[in-house]
């Protein structure tokens, strides 16, 4: 599917036409570079690289600067290939948020907010002491029991546990676009999108 890299700015509400007030994202979406093509006889299959949001020299490695040089661009903090892009794009070809329309859907991956080591409660809506459950006893968030008798004397594999909680490739799919702002490379789509403000999403269509 074809898409941009886009970094989230935050969330706000907007109203409808119906005078609906809708929770939305605000994703600052573009302007992406094309860092590399990639053809069905070079690569076996056909594809975009596109590069997003510039890099300092300093920080960039030899291998990054000599492959962005080719696309005649800045190093470039984030790259992802696409592949469903319709129209033939030549390197250093930059690709806006203006590739998206107004009122069309599209799927936003990112990386969820990390929460750390969380107990059972919170990481798998566990009841509690409120609505305490066989061998929870006087431990008000603890899991209960968790065996399975002297047979087979062990824990099963993915068993719900506490553990750490988030940090994953989250991917939300079927985002209504309720606005696109071109001059400031911005696309307000209704509903959450995973991660954190200033992280990096990929949106497809």
């Amino acid at each position: 599917m074809s898409g941009l890299i886009g970094k989230k700015i935050g969330m706000t509400s907007i109203y409808d036409e119906n005078g609906k007030n809708i929770p939305c994202t605000v994703i600052e979406a573009g302007p992406c570079i094309v860092t590399q093509v990639r053809t069905e006889e070079v690569d076996g299959y056909s594809a975009l690289q596109l590069g997003f949001d510039d890099k300092t020299e300093k920080s960039a490695t030899k291998a990054e600067a000599g492959h962005a040089k080719k696309a005649g661009t800045s190093v470039k903090r984030k790259v992802v290939e696409f592949q469903g892009f319709g129209e033939d794009y030549k390197l250093g070809d930059a690709i806006t948020v203006e590739h998206f329309i107004e009122g069309e859907f599209v799927d936003i991956a990112g990386t969820s907010k990390g929460k750390g080591f969380q107990g059972v409660v919170k990481r798998h809506g566990f009841g509690g002491v409120g609505q305490a459950t066989h061998g929870q006893h006087n431990r008000l968030r603890a899991p209960g029991s968790i065996g399975a008798a002297s047979y087979p004397a062990r824990v099963f594999k993915g068993m719900k546990m506490a553990g750490r909680m988030g940090g994953e490739r989250v991917n939300v799919e079927n985002l209504r676009i309720y606005k696109i702002v071109p001059e400031k490379n911005l696309l307000v789509v209704k509903g959450c999108v995973p991660g954190h403000k200033n992280s990096y999403v990929i949106i497809q269509k």
